[in-house]
This record gives C-alpha cells, sequence and structure tokens, in this order.
C-alpha cells in the first residue's frame, strides 16, 4: 500500500538521520514556539510561567528525555533517529488540558495524546510532522463508589490503579479490562477494551456510563453536554480522533470470592493440532465464565523445532466444576484438578500479569507503572469467523516453525459478546468466534534485526488470509498496525482513512466519520489512523 510505504519510510528513512527536526518547512525556531505556548498556556491558565514551566518541557529542558522516555513502550520508537516532539505537556488539571488544546491549535501542530504509551505503533507519541506530546499520566484517580457500584477513573490512570483500587474497597468486584497492568485507562477504553472476562460480561466500554472529554474548542464536556453520538464515538472508536477524553465513570461487576486459573502446554508431537482445532469449538461457546486464551508458540525443545500450544484459563469458579465440563466439552486438554489453582480475582489479575506467586504477592505491585521500560515489539491482528479446518492448523504450525519468531494469541468471543448488536458501540466484531493477535518481541536494537521480524509478521499475516474474516479483512483499533493502511490528511485524507477504518469499524465508520466532521470539522484532532472527516467538509 503506498500510504503505508509512505508513512513506513518518512518515519525510519535517513530523512531523520539528516535533518534536525526543527528543520521541518514552515516550522519556526523550537525556543519561538515555546516561549509562545508557554505565554499562552500561563494566560489560559491564569497561572505565573515559572509555575507552569514546570508542565510544559521544550528539548531544552534537563527533564525533557526522562518525561518523554517514560511512556514508550516500544523501544522501536525511542531511538536517536525516532522524531521528537518540540514540546510535552503533563497536564495536572482539566484545565491545564483545555488550555493546552487551546494553545497548540494557533501554532500549528499535530497534538499527540499520549496515556499509558501502549500503542502498539506508537502513534501516541511519533508523527512525520511537527507535532507535540500532551502526556495525561498525572491525570491518574480512580474514585471508587461501592455504594453505586460505580468508578470514575482520569485516562491517565493504569489498569492496575484500577484493580488496585477497586480491590481496595470490595474483594467481590471487579472490572472487565486488560490483563497488562500497565496499560493506560485513556487509550484502553476509548479502542473499546477487553480483557479475559470478556466472554462473561463483554467489552470494557460496555459499562462506560459517563465520561468527560475536552473538545476543539476547549470546552470540558460530560455525556449530557456532548451528547450521545460523541459519547458512543469515544466508546471504541478512539478517542484520539474526537478530543481529549479526560476520563470515564464506570459500572463495576460482581466478582465471584473464588476463581480458577489453570495453563495446561502441549507440543506437536503430543496432541497440540489436535487440542487447537478442537478449542475453535469450544472457547467461543463453553461456560460464560470460562475464558480460555490459547497461545501459539514456535519454540526449540530437545533440539528440535516445534510448536507450543497452551491455553491459559479463568474460570470465574470452582476447580471442580471447570475440571469436570472440560472432561466432557474439552477431553483433548487433559485439564486435571492439579493443573488449577483457586485464588481470588485480584489474584487472578496478578496471575495473568505472569507472576507466578500470585497468591502471596502484595497487590499494591499494581502501583508500580515501571517507567521507561521497553522491549523493541511489533503486533497484527484478525478476526475468524468460520472453523480453522485441521488441516489449516497444521499448515500453519509448519509455517510459523518454518519463520521461527513470530507467536499467535487466540482470544475466544461468544458469551456475552455475542449478544450485544455490533452497532451498539463501534467496535464490530462481536458476533466472530476468537480474534488473533500476532506477537513478536526482540531485544536488540538492529535496523536488520527488526526488518526480519516486521518481514515475519506480515509474512504470516498474509499466510492467514484464506483462514479469517473478508471484505474488509477485520483488525481491532487496539493492536494498532500502521502496515493496513495510513493517513498522510492531505486532498485523499477520507479515501485513506476508509481503508484502515473499514478493517477496524466495518459499518460503524461511516457513523464515526459523521460525528468527527461534527465535533472537529478543521481535523484538529488528527494521527496517522484517526477518523478523516467527510471529504469537503473540513474547514
Amino acid at each position: 500500500m503506498i500510504t503505508t510505504r509512505t508513512f513506513v519510510s518518512v518515519l525510519f528513512s535517513v530523512l531523520f538521520l539528516s535533518l534536525p527536526f526543527s528543520s521541518f518547512s514552515q516550522s519556526p525556531p523550537s525556543n519561538a514556539v515555546y516561549n509562545s505556548f508557554l505565554k499562552c498556556f500561563s494566560k489560559r491558565t491564569k497561572s505565573p510561567q515559572t509555575e507552569i514551566a514546570k508542565n510544559v518541557f521544550a528539548q531544552s529542558n534537563p527533564s525533557y528525555s526522562s518525561v518523554l522516555r517514560a511512556y514508550i513502550r516500544n523501544a522501536r520508537f525511542n531511538t536517536s533517529s525516532t522524531p521528537k516532539p518540540t514540546i510535552i505537556v503533563t497536564p495536572r488539571s482539566d484545565s491545564h488540558v483545555s488550555a493546552a488544546v487551546l494553545c497548540s491549535k494557533p501554532l500549528n501542530y499535530v497534538l499527540k495524546i499520549r496515556s499509558g504509551g501502549h500503542d502498539y505503533d506508537g502513534l501516541s507519541y511519533i508523527s512525520d510532522k511537527p507535532f507535540f506530546i500532551l502526556d495525561l499520566s498525572y491525570l491518574r484517580d480512580v474514585t471508587v463508589n461501592i455504594a453505586d457500584q460505580s468508578a470514575w477513573i482520569s485516562a491517565g490512570a493504569t489498569l492496575g490503579e484500577v484493580y488496585h483500587g477497586i480491590w481496595q474497597k470490595s474483594k467481590i468486584h471487579g472490572f472487565p479490562a486488560g490483563v497488562c497492568p500497565t496499560v493506560g485507562v485513556g487509550g484502553h477504553l476509548s479502542g473499546a477494551g477487553y480483557g479475559n472476562m470478556v466472554r462473561k460480561y463483554g467489552l470494557s466500554v460496555d459499562y462506560v456510563v459517563d465520561a468527560k472529554i475536552v473538545n476543539v474548542k476547549g470546552q470540558i464536556l460530560d455525556r449530557k453536554a456532548m451528547g450521545e453520538d460523541l459519547f458512543w464515538a469515544i466508546r471504541g472508536g478512539g478517542g484520539a480522533s474526537f478530543g481529549v477524553v479526560l476520563g470515564y465513570k464506570v459500572k463495576l461487576v460482581p466478582v465471584p470470592q473464588t476463581v480458577t486459573v489453570f495453563r495446561v502446554e502441549q507440543y506437536m508431537d503430543s496432541g497440540a493440532v489436535d487440542m487447537t482445532h478442537k478449542w475453535q469449538s469450544v472457547g467461543p461457546k463453553t461456560d460464560p465464565n470460562l475464558f480460555m486464551r490459547m497461545l501459539i508458540q514456535p519454540v526449540t525443545r530437545k533440539k528440535v523445532k516445534t510448536v507450543r500450544a497452551s491455553v491459559v484459563a479463568l474460570f470465574l469458579g470452582r476447580a471442580n466444576d471447570v475440571v469436570s465440563r472440560l472432561a466432557k466439552e474439552f477431553p483433548e486438554l487433559g485439564l486435571k484438578k492439579e493443573n488449577c489453582t483457586e485464588m481470588t480475582w485480584m489474584q487472578s489479575a496478578l496471575w495473568w500479569d505472569n507472576d507466578e506467586n500470585a497468591t502471596t504477592t502484595d497487590p499494591k505491585v499494581f502501583l508500580d507503572r515501571n517507567p521507561d521500560t521497553a522491549s523493541f515489539g511489533k503486533r497484527k491482528s484478525d478476526y475468524v469467523a468460520t472453523e480453522i479446518p485441521r488441516a489449516g492448523i497444521e499448515s500453519l504450525f509448519k509455517k510459523m516453525i518454518e519463520l521461527g519468531k513470530i507467536g499467535l494469541v487466540f482470544n475466544p468471543y461468544g458469551g456475552k459478546m455475542a449478544e450485544v448488536a455490533e452497532d451498539a458501540t463501534p467496535f464490530p466484531h462481536r458476533k466472530k468466534l476468537f480474534k488473533i493477535q500476532y506477537s513478536v518481541n526482540w531485544k536488540e536494537s538492529s535496523p536488520e534485526i527488526e526488518k526480519g521480524f516486521l518481514n515475519q509478521a506480515k509474512v504470516l499475516h498474509g499466510f492467514m488470509t484464506g483462514f479469517v474474516s473478508k471484505n474488509p479483512r477485520n483488525a481491532y483499533l487496539n493492536y494498532r498496525d500502521v502496515d493496513i493502511g495510513v493517513n498522510d490528511h492531505g486532498p485523499n485524507s477520507y479515501k485513506e482513512g476508509e481503508v484502515y477504518g473499514r478493517m477496524y469499524f466495518g459499518n460503524n465508520f461511516d457513523r464515526l466519520v459523521k460525528i468527527k466532521t461534527k465535533v472537529d470539522p478543521g481535523n484538529f484532532f488528527r494521527n496517522e489512523q484517526s477518523i478523516p472527516t467527510l471529504p469537503g467538509k473540513a474547514e
């Protein structure tokens, strides 16, 4: 795709090796931009410049680098040649966010909005145009109200902080969201959000009952003030296309006092093909209290290349119940009582974060954000609507051995997911059997190694074409992937946006475009995969 090649080449080519960032055409010197912004920010917030300078970082500021790096979660975008923002703003209040929007607009800079920094292709903190970063990491309040079983969560809070906040108030409440505790709430929820209770409760956004957003005019709006269209859009359509989401009010869900987790592994020569094939008819159709994620990874065992298939599961109930159920439904798994561990829901969240000592770990570890930690990685996604035949699974395993590194994660749907209308939120993929995540990580900083791993992801994605959804092939917004199309926001903005927009949002794309055109006609809030405005409607 030409647009993709353009973006990637602009992003990673010698352009950034040979040109200083401030030398973009029509870009004024960065110190002049900083002074202009600071003056405006001071006026808008009615704060002295000396005070607010603590929240506005120019490239010359000694703290600039550490603030920038703190929430870069993909090391691919933390190199000397990665484009850097002219200014980073770290708001401490809603009014700071409003001022940042109003002061960025006249300077004609792209405003990138970052909460946890987990955007897999870095679109919340890089750009091929002169840009600022609005870093929301200080807006991290989590206010839990058990009386009405709700919580107000600021966009810069992490999922770990949310789970810890709920646990402090109740041992029988939870929230259906992701399993990585350092993910930021702003991006996770505005991109729909899901976790290991998706079959029982559906998506994270299905429990959002109110929100606060700063619009292009700098106004702070709640659900009533923004209207139902915009409220619909920011629950799965990507908040950064429409404004700056400040926070969400969510309903909590009940969880049992005791839940069960287990992991079962099999290899290619000991039943992995049969287990994976059968999983497709069990994982999406079994008891909604049971979520069985399937991990498929090429590994070397006894000096032989093979594939390991692992089922990692959460059951909202007791071990005996899930063992007896799967003995009937899924004998290929071979689940035994000794594979299972009973624990609290909070402990299960720790366990899913790869904490083998989850039953003895203090939940306060979820308050550690682990800033400035990142490996190199790439993610892609697909959806499966009809079961992959056994021969297809066999051929997939052989292809993965041939490629050598790229792994797959199958996430089952069904249950509650299949009961919600496809247009209830912008997320349209509810009727699918399961979602595939393509996943590869590496530690070495090398353009050649990176090129090889990115190619593995593309090759396996291409190999899967015949097994996954079609017309359009679907993708998940929160597994950001610039390979499927990018937007230069020029005269072809709508057509470029439609390419990735249909893959992410299906028929809901049309409604998102209408809402975008209404609330941000000048397309101020934009990134390389944002919702475009209707042709001829932009100001």
